[in-house]
């Protein structure tokens, strides 16, 4: 079961900058839906958006109500939304996963090279990170960003800056 979303938690969203979802902060709340959010990963601060523009959401299921939570004022569908979620998360994980396993799938220790702030990167390149492990390159953003496949999840890190 998922935390109940509050200002300071975080919470997947649309960065209008990076123009990825990507993983925010949440800074305010207008009941119990975020309002305003900054970007971990590029600090912006903007207006939530659960997903990227032009995605549709996902029809309501029709399912048995849930318990209501001790606030009481949530009615349940948060949990039918957190479900939901979840489980297209999941499939997303798995996804990735796949896609991380066939990219680096008979390569050797040798063929990954030491992520560095200061290197530049290549589609395709193989990348060991000291702390989210071995990745794939699997696109350039521009000159200085770089989304990198690992394998819990996809991220974007700095390139050809200097030490």
């Amino acid at each position: 079961m998922s935390k109940p979303l509050r200002a300071g938690g975080e919470v997947d969203a649309w960065c209008t900058k990076c123009k990825l979802v990507l993983n925010h902060r949440v800074i305010a709340m207008v009941g119990p839906v975020p309002a305003r959010v900054e970007c971990s990963t590029c600090g912006s601060h903007h207006n939530f958006r659960a997903r990227a523009p032009g995605e549709k959401a996902e029809k309501a299921e029709k399912t048995r109500p849930t318990s209501t939570r001790a606030s009481g004022a949530s009615g349940g569908s948060p949990s039918l939304h957190s479900a939901r979620g979840s489980s297209r998360a999941a499939a997303a994980a798995i996804d990735r996963a796949r896609e991380w396993e066939k990219a680096i799938a008979g390569k050797g220790i040798r063929d990954f090279r030491p992520y560095r702030v200061s290197e530049t990167f290549s589609e395709g390149e193989l990348v060991k990170h000291s702390k989210f492990g071995d990745g794939v390159v699997t696109r350039i953003l521009d000159a200085r960003k770089v989304e990198i496949l690992f394998k819990d999840e996809s991220r974007m890190l700095a390139q050809g800056l200097s030490d």
